[in-house]
């Protein structure tokens, strides 16, 4: 998150952006690694001053949770990676963890979502165990269902783009094959339960990665020529290109006939500047766009 001094600029820098991109809904990733924050009783009323009306925050930490009640901003609240195994246990353990890090703070503070795990399939460690992702999310579907909750709170997780087997192109991406099991057991438990899908967007890093052959101009949202997929589509930003090739590996996994929202939870450019929440040239891609 940006220092003090330089909140209010970014958050106006986003809401030009929201005038010149037809969204429904904005919203940033409310980070707290950092010196220097304002207090969360103060980013809330700054937010309520503006047209954002979403955060996302790393956990659930109770002070922001109690800042954000009666405020009209919707929040998705995260498990962290390392307490993934233990909810993955049983239902009494999701149980127990919703009764203590959620159930206190509503209905005053409108959570809308849980996001379990972070990029928790592609962490680098050797300790997390893939199958414990899906199971984690199902015990605590099980809870919200068992309170009357699960309509207004969805379960979740977001993945970076190493979940693909390639991106390129769009309309041929496909997961990981050694991510195939568990991608199909998460993608069907969104689809069942009406959940998204969310997915942390890179384009500059792929730019980064990939200079001799992606423009920056394309990396960075601007308005390129644009490139073209086998199938005849036209992208003129990589960020298209990028929800799309997520779109098309759902679709392999035999659910291009199912509604499953992506989101794009995060994206980070060079500078950090860039937001984009739907794309110009395929409509059926749609989402909420998060960012740091």
């Amino acid at each position: 998150m940006a220092p003090t001094n330089m909140l209010l600029p970014l958050l106006i820098f986003l809401l030009q952006l929201t005038l010149i991109h037809q969204v429904s809904s904005i919203g940033i990733n409310y980070g707290t690694i950092g010196n220097n924050l304002p207090p969360p009783k103060r980013v809330a009323q700054l937010l309520q001053s503006t047209l954002i009306n979403k955060i996302k925050i790393y956990d659930t930490n109770p002070e922001i949770l109690e800042a954000f009640s009666n405020t009209g901003i919707d929040l998705i609240v995260a498990v962290e990676n390392s307490q993934v195994a233990n909810i993955s246990s049983n239902p009494s353990a999701a149980g127990q963890w919703f009764t203590a890090r959620i159930a206190p703070f509503i209905p005053a503070t409108s959570i809308i979502g849980i996001a379990v795990g972070n990029e928790y399939l592609t962490a680098e460690s050797d300790k997390l165990d893939r199958n414990a992702l899906v199971r984690a999310m199902q015990n605590l579907h099980a809870v919200l269902v068992e309170r009357g909750l699960d309509r207004k709170i969805k379960v979740t997780t977001p993945h970076s783009m190493a979940v693909l087997a390639s991106s390129f192109p769009p309309s041929a991406a496909t997961f990981a094959a050694m991510l195939l099991p568990t991608m199909t057991a998460v993608v069907g438990f969104l689809a069942d339960s009406g959940a998204p899908f969310m997915v942390n967007a890179y384009p500059y890093f792929a730019y980064r990665d990939n200079s001799k052959t992606i423009s920056l101009e394309y990396a960075l949202l601007g308005n390129g020529t644009g490139v073209s997929d086998p199938k005849g589509y036209t992208y003129n930003n990589l960020l298209d290109a990028q929800i799309d090739a997520v779109r098309s590996a759902i679709g392999s996994l035999g659910f291009a006939n199912r509604s499953i929202k992506i989101i794009v939870i995060r994206i980070r450019g060079g500078r950090r500047r860039a937001i984009l929440a739907k794309p110009r040239r395929r409509q059926r891609t749609r989402g909420l766009t998060i960012r740091d």
